[in-house]
């Protein structure tokens, strides 16, 4: 199947998954999460109508951009883990950083962003399963709230809401309770309505589970293998 297809297959579920949880498709984005793949698939998936883009090493995507600078209206996100020495370079080649999980590093991209005279857009990664192995904030961990409360003062980026990626289950369904957890804390954060903190967005579920997390909540889900078939070799 082609990447068109793949692509209609996936908005299918995705409608069908709202409307199991009586929600509007339109109110959930579907994001091609294009590390790993080449610039050819990835201007297919653009063709086929999609507009966010996901990678998450800062080097490949500076070469792989070279040869899709034509896409104007693309919206390119950093969704891995970033190291604080690479904040720069992120903060030039990405209008999004979906994974910002420490005060330093959203220090570092507001300083480099206001460098550049522009704005960048802003999720707060959660580890929901308090996997050692993985990187974002855990619920309970004091600077999660120093964070949110540092909002103010970094007026070069848009805090607009969290991700995640939960633990891996064979079972997708074994992923809603940490789907549910972090809508939970999404609409406890609403509800403080914190300065400069908007809560729009809740980027969960991937290839796997996706359905499972737009019925619980999502608002962004994050297809990579699905859209473009097996993994590319790096």
């Amino acid at each position: 199947m082609t990447v068109a297809q793949n692509i209609g297959l996936i908005q299918e579920r995705i409608a069908a998954a709202a409307q199991r949880a009586g929600r509007r498709p339109e109110g959930i984005t579907l994001m091609a999460v294009s590390k790993t793949f080449p610039p050819e698939l990835i201007r297919e998936a653009y063709q086929a109508g999609l507009r966010q883009f996901g990678e998450n090493r800062v080097q490949d995507f500076a070469e792989k951009i070279q040869s899709l600078g034509d896409l104007r209206d693309a919206e390119w996100h950093m969704i891995g883990h970033l190291q604080t020495n690479k904040a720069s370079k992120a903060a030039e080649l990405f209008a999004a950083m979906d994974a910002v999980d420490s005060l330093r590093l959203a220090q570092k991209l507001n300083d480099s962003a206001q460098q550049l005279g522009k704005k960048l857009i802003a999720l707060i990664e959660i580890n929901v399963g308090g996997e050692t192995a993985k990187s974002g904030l855990s619920f309970d961990a004091p600077e999660f709230e120093t964070l949110l409360r540092a909002a103010p003062r970094l007026e070069h980026l848009e805090f607009r809401g969290l991700m995640t990626v939960p633990p891996f289950f064979e079972n997708p369904q074994q992923t809603r309770p940490y789907f549910r957890k972090l809508r939970e804390l999404r609409d406890r954060i609403a509800s403080q309505k914190l300065p400069k903190i908007s809560m729009d967005v809740l980027s969960m579920g991937m290839s796997h589970d996706f359905e499972i997390a737009i019925e619980e909540g999502s608002t962004c889900v994050r297809v990579g293998t699905a859209i473009f078939g097996g993994r590319a070799s790096r």
